[in-house]
């Protein structure tokens, strides 16, 4: 039986803290072991400041945050949900981490860090919206 949870809330970096709370008060309820939360927190952050920046240009529009927790053995999905312009995070070619700081092209390196961290990371525009998804077995 899956746990369903979500919360509406403005895409804006001042609410980052409340989506951060939001997502742990249901790790904690599963025994997420500290490690697994750091990684979860970090891609949680990454996907909603993401959000935050660049969905509504300069508007604040809204952003739906989903947690389910299901299975045997247990395994989390967080999704965002927002009504911003298409954008796909995952189109974008992972940084070559070989280079150094200096060499590499700025951005994308706190996507590639959560595709690495997550089990599962999924992205799709439909009806309106863009849908990302993360995964990771508890």
């Amino acid at each position: 039986m899956a746990a369903i949870n979500e919360i509406v809330i403005d895409a804006n970096t001042d609410k980052l803290d409340e989506v951060i709370e939001f997502v742990d008060s249901h790790l904690e309820e599963y025994d997420c072991s500290m490690k697994t939360q750091m990684q979860i927190d970090i891609a949680v952050e990454e996907v909603f400041v993401n959000i935050a920046h660049y969905a509504y240009n300069t508007d604040i529009g809204k952003a739906t945050i989903r947690v389910e927790i299901s299975g045997d053995p247990i395994v989390i999905k967080i999704t965002f949900l927002d009504n911003g312009k298409p954008y796909d995070p995952l189109a974008k070619e992972d940084p070559d981490v070989t280079l150094s700081a200096e060499d590499r092209q700025i951005g994308g390196l706190g996507i590639f860090m959560t595709k690495k961290s997550m089990d599962n990371i999924q992205y799709e525009y439909k009806n309106g919206q863009n849908i990302l998804t993360i995964e990771k077995n508890l």
